[in-house]
């Protein structure tokens, strides 16, 4: 490098770290930091009144060997939550963005938005709003259908029913899943190079679904791999849900107690930080594995 280009590489450099040195810092404060901290409280005994007492691995082992609720409820209801949240909800998200790039502008902006603004609610306010449609009494709008059509003879108590309360959770969730990761698939979509689906129509190309897994699907990765990211971290980030819906915490049976439900009971009502912040890190551990796969899944090969 000459002697003269060696300042304008250094303006460069600063200029860079000047627009990205704010958002390095929050990132750092509010998120590394944060991680780091967490990780270190989680080997310790932690009231929030009394010094942190080192335990080392003890919350761990706790967690995994003693900790019922958490092995027999809330890591797997997580899980299949997620498998199914996830999954089902980025392929609608993915759906309906491909659906609404068909249609005008003007339509498309506003069924966009009618989309989109269940997920700006949190689901348990989701859930309060679905209670009044899974009331137990004959009030609620699915038992005075069903007992109007003849296909029950007594109103059903869904949201205190352990085998109904799982499936209500999963309707709930799929209903709030069109959230920023769709209006990332339906801006990636929109943005595609038209002159591509000219050009493989001249080359043979004969159908949507050809045009979908072909042209759409390959040319819109990042946007992709962003949607399922973000479905991930939102299905795995849920809390709340079965309790809003029973009304009662923990949920009947602990029917649908999740990970994050079981690291506020510790951490919020038992003011067990340690032992939260154990749990904070074994569920990043679980969010961080699924993110890979989905990284090989959508992510660039190169």
């Amino acid at each position: 490098m000459t002697k003269e280009a060696a300042p304008k590489k250094k303006r460069r450099d600063l200029s860079a770290l000047f627009f990205v040195g704010p958002y390095m810092t929050v990132f750092f404060v509010f998120l590394v930091l944060l991680i780091i901290i967490s990780a270190i409280l989680s080997l310790t005994y932690f009231d929030t009144i009394n010094a942190p007492r080192w335990l080392a691995f003890q919350n761990y082992v706790t967690l995994f060997t003693q900790d019922s609720d958490f092995m027999q409820y809330a890591l797997p209801t997580t899980i299949k939550y997620a498998l199914l949240i996830g999954p089902i909800g980025y392929m609608i998200s993915f759906f309906m963005a491909w659906l609404l790039a068909q249609l005008t502008h003007k339509v498309r902006t506003v069924l966009a938005i009618i989309l989109y603004s269940p997920s700006l609610t949190s689901g348990v306010l989701m859930s309060v709003i679905w209670k009044v449609v899974f009331s137990g009494d004959t009030r609620g709008y699915l038992n005075y259908f069903l007992l109007n059509l003849g296909f029950i003879n007594e109103p059903v108590q869904w949201l205190q029913n352990t085998d109904f309360i799982f499936g209500i959770m999963v309707f709930v969730g799929i209903w709030s899943s069109m959230s920023v990761g769709f209006l990332a698939m339906l801006s990636g979509i929109l943005n595609i190079n038209k002159d591509l689906y000219e050009a493989a129509y001249v080359d043979g190309m004969k159908s949507k679904w050809q045009e979908i897994f072909y042209i759409t699907i390959p040319s819109m990765k990042p946007q992709m791999l962003f949607g399922a990211v973000m479905a991930l971290v939102g299905t795995f980030n849920a809390a709340g849900i079965a309790s809003a819906l029973s009304g009662s915490t923990p949920p009947p049976q602990m029917a649908g107690w999740l990970i994050v439900d079981h690291m506020n009971d510790y951490g919020f009502a038992r003011y067990e930080m340690g032992y939260a912040s154990a749990i904070s890190v074994i569920l990043l551990l679980i969010v961080l594995g699924f993110n890979r796969v989905a990284t090989k899944l959508f992510g660039e090969r190169k």
